[in-house]
């Protein structure tokens, strides 16, 4: 999409997957945050590999001030860093790596060098920020740099000079600070660094709305935080949460093959799952990245949760205007694979197209979703849920029966803690699900939920609650093109109105018509 083409001044569709885009200079200032929120993104990803906290600090108070003179409830994502390798410092302009090449990774060395071998060879010698690799990596393990692109094996480890030999299988430039990936040894490092912890600290005093917790290997580990969690957030206190606990819910990203391995007990534990295709494809083999994501979404969606599939998505338009064939095709797949959201990276982060690459990638989403509208529903209510028989989630689906059968335009819920949304949003919906709360807090957090629609309001009061917000509902969909007067949509709340209690009604009204059997239920 060039800035010529004519679908750049046709109205963007309306979708109902969600954006989330990561944060960075090239899109940080108010006027830019303004702009991608007009273009789609509902959720803001704060990378914590990058940036001090001054410098998050200053872009969350953007977010939130540009968020609110919008009146448009954005969601704040905070992305521990987690264990990663790396290796140490590295002169500029770097070293370059042959195939053949012998290389050392040395415990304790400061700054890398290059060494003349027994032969008379040149070895390359680098720093690495994690020593313990030099016990668990074993000769013959695959031991990569910079996502993959240089390759090398493990050839002898020296523990008593602390030192791990290797031989280099496809060569490049190593620099300061590359990853390094170790698919095949079983890594100690825990899960949650002491720099992590930090982050989490700052996450919960700066309100953040989810944190999402990178390379975890099992449920234990999203267990820990959550405990964590519950020490760092007292009861709030504040008016719109009414002493609620204030906790951050936790996306688990699955970026490790023992993660795959145990992906049930990480979704159980978890409140929500990101695909992050970027290390998933480094530490297995690329070819089962496509098919594993199908099943983490498959299982995600059995315990009804929001899932986001992440990295690469438009990776060619960091620098160039317009994404790849292959591209567009990889974000209609993960909308077809049902993805609740789809993320960008670099591309809104440090890219020349931040605007252009949510605008397109809402296109691409929302075309896909026009695709699977047409087909026979394929979802069904969580398998793993409907023995709870939840009165909520009952509800839900059969609003969801309703809707189909009367085709209505959109459905309205109140959902004072997000428990309606969520249950509601795991039905396979196709038409907008807008979802009242008094706590801006959940209305934030609703921003991951597909379909999800959330307006901070105050709770109706006076003698008729229900009939007030049933006027208000009115007013709001159509004053935002949402429904026409006389279009059927189902209303689905709990009595009494804006108690976080489970949903007990379902009811269908037509847009702007007198409806005194819903109307007439006071408090």
């Amino acid at each position: 999409m060039t800035p010529t083409d004519p679908t750049r001044d046709a109205p963007l569709p309306r979708m109902l997957s969600k954006i989330v885009a990561t944060i960075g200079p090239a899109s940080d200032s108010p006027d830019q945050v303004r702009r991608l929120i007009e273009a789609g993104v509902s959720i803001f990803r704060f990378n914590f590999s990058h940036g001090d906290f001054a410098a998050h600090e200053k872009r969350l108070d953007v977010v939130r001030q540009v968020s609110a003179e919008m009146d448009r409830p954005i969601a704040c994502l905070g992305d521990l860093q987690g264990p990663k390798i790396r290796v140490g410092k590295v002169a500029p302009p770097g070293i370059t790596l042959k195939p053949g090449q012998s290389v050392i990774l040395r415990r304790g060395l400061e700054i890398a060098c290059e060494e003349v071998g027994p032969g008379g060879e040149t070895v390359a010698v680098f720093p690495t920020t994690y020593p313990q690799m030099i016990h668990e990596v074993e000769p013959g393990h695959k031991v990569l740099i910079n996502d993959g692109a240089i390759r090398m094996l493990a050839t002898a480890r020296h523990v008593d000079r602390g030192e791990l030999h290797c031989c280099v299988i496809v060569g490049g430039l190593v620099t300061s600070g590359k990853g390094i990936n170790l698919p095949q040894s079983a890594i100690s490092a825990p899960a949650i660094t002491e720099r992590d912890w930090e982050c989490v600290a700052w996450a919960v005093d700066n309100q953040l709305d989810f944190i999402a917790l990178s390379f975890v290997r099992t449920a234990d580990e999203v267990l820990e935080l959550k405990e964590r969690l519950k020490s760092m957030c007292p009861v709030d206190r504040r008016s719109d949460l009414r002493g609620e606990t204030a906790t951050i819910p936790i996306v688990a990203k699955i970026e490790k093959p023992q993660a795959v391995a145990n992906i049930d007990s990480i979704v159980q534990a978890s409140d929500a799952i990101m695909v992050a295709r970027g290390d998933l494809g480094v530490e297995m083999d690329i070819a089962r990245v496509p098919v594993e994501q199908k099943k983490i979404l498959a299982c995600a969606h059995s315990w009804g949760k929001p899932v986001i599939v992440a990295t690469q998505m438009l990776e060619s338009m960091i620098e160039s205007p317009t994404p790849t064939r292959a591209e567009a095709s990889d974000v209609a797949n993960a909308i077809f694979d049902g993805a609740d959201a789809v993320m960008l990276s670099a591309e809104s982060a440090t890219g020349k197209w931040p605007v252009v690459a949510v605008e397109t990638m809402r296109r691409i989403a929302a075309a896909a979703e026009a695709r699977v509208a047409e087909l026979p529903s394929r979802r069904t209510p969580p398998d793993q849920l409907i023995g709870t028989r939840f009165m909520t989630a009952a509800l839900a689906h059969g609003a969801w029966q309703i809707c189909r059968d009367i085709k209505a335009t959109l459905v309205v819920c109140w959902s004072e803690s997000g428990g309606s949304a969520r249950a509601l949003s795991q039905n396979d919906f196709d038409v907008p699900i807008v979802a009242y709360s008094s706590s801006l807090r959940t209305c934030r957090r609703m921003a991951i939920l597909r379909n999800v629609i959330s307006v901070h309001s105050r709770i109706p009061e006076g003698p008729t609650p229900l009939r007030d917000w049933n006027i208000e509902v009115d007013r709001f969909i159509q004053s935002r093109g949402l429904a026409a007067a006389g279009d059927p949509i189902i209303i689905v709340c709990g009595r009494p109105l804006g108690r976080a209690t489970a949903a007990n009604l379902v009811a269908v009204h037509r847009v702007g018509e007198d409806d005194s059997g819903l109307r007439s239920h006071g408090p």
